[in-house]
């Protein structure tokens, strides 16, 4: 990575210590975009780099889309990336309890061709924004880093794949074979949501599969802990991970 990218970096964190989670909103960068897939309603939030940039497709935790991820829209935007947020659960549904948020992140994983379907409709509103889906890379947290592998399985023309702290089990009757990128997994080695016995099966499912991955493990580091001021929020697993995924970019998006 160059010296300014790292700067750059070190300066976007330190400006984040005092964060706290607010709902979605529009900023000077970006915007919200209303989209449909399959006649149903959702909102995104994208932000430009200028033409031809390239694109990040950001999926988000079982949160839904909120001011983390349009934040850390405005991180990689400032590291001269596009970025589309993707909304997987609809307009206006951003659930606050715990009920709310496994029932629709269990919709989704019943229903893997819906979810794959809210991916697919997501890369093409990021199209119609003018973001470059022809060089582009998805990444996720948690159940978005789910839906970020998911995406790798079914085949989609990305050039990588990245999951922070996701889950990592892989559904019956699927495979990676049809993985047509770099797949990387960041993870916490102390997450006992995703216990590292599913993180040593994908490892073993990837090679077996011929997919071209990295899988990192962070010491200490929780489930969540990308997230800011949360009591799961491990600082030097967050900067590392973002370092490595800083890279990961650069070395995939020419």
């Amino acid at each position: 990575m160059s010296k300014f990218l790292k700067c750059v970096t070190s300066l976007l964190f330190s400006s984040l210590a005092t964060f706290i989670l607010m709902p979605l909103a529009a900023n000077a960068g970006g915007s919200p975009v209303n989209y449909q897939v399959n006649g149903n309603d959702y909102e995104g939030y994208y932000i430009s780099a200028g033409k031809n940039a390239p694109l990040v497709l950001l999926i988000h935790d079982w949160d839904g889309l909120t001011a983390y991820e349009e934040k850390r829209a405005m991180m990689l935007h400032e590291l001269g990336y596009s970025v589309f947020a993707a909304d997987l659960f609809g307009k206006g549904v951003r659930p606050t309890e715990v009920v709310d948020k496994r029932q629709h992140t269990g919709e989704l994983y019943k229903d893997r061709n819906k979810m794959r379907a809210l991916l697919s409709g997501a890369l093409e509103a990021a199209s119609a924004q003018g973001g470059n889906t022809k060089n582009a890379v998805a990444m996720g947290y948690c159940f978005g880093g789910a839906a970020v592998l998911e995406m790798a399985r079914s085949g989609a023309d990305l050039k990588g794949f990245v999951t922070f702290h996701g889950g990592l089990s892989t559904p019956e009757g699927q495979d990676y074979q049809m993985v047509s990128a770099p797949v990387l997994v960041m993870h916490g080695t102390a997450d006992t949501a995703i216990p590292m016995t599913q993180f040593a099966d994908l490892a073993a499912r990837l090679e077996a599969d011929g997919a071209q991955h990295e899988m990192i493990t962070y010491s200490g580091a929780p489930h969540a802990f990308t997230v800011f001021d949360s009591e799961r929020y491990q600082e030097q697993a967050d900067k590392k991970s973002w370092q490595r995924f800083s890279t990961f970019l650069e070395e995939s998006l020419r």
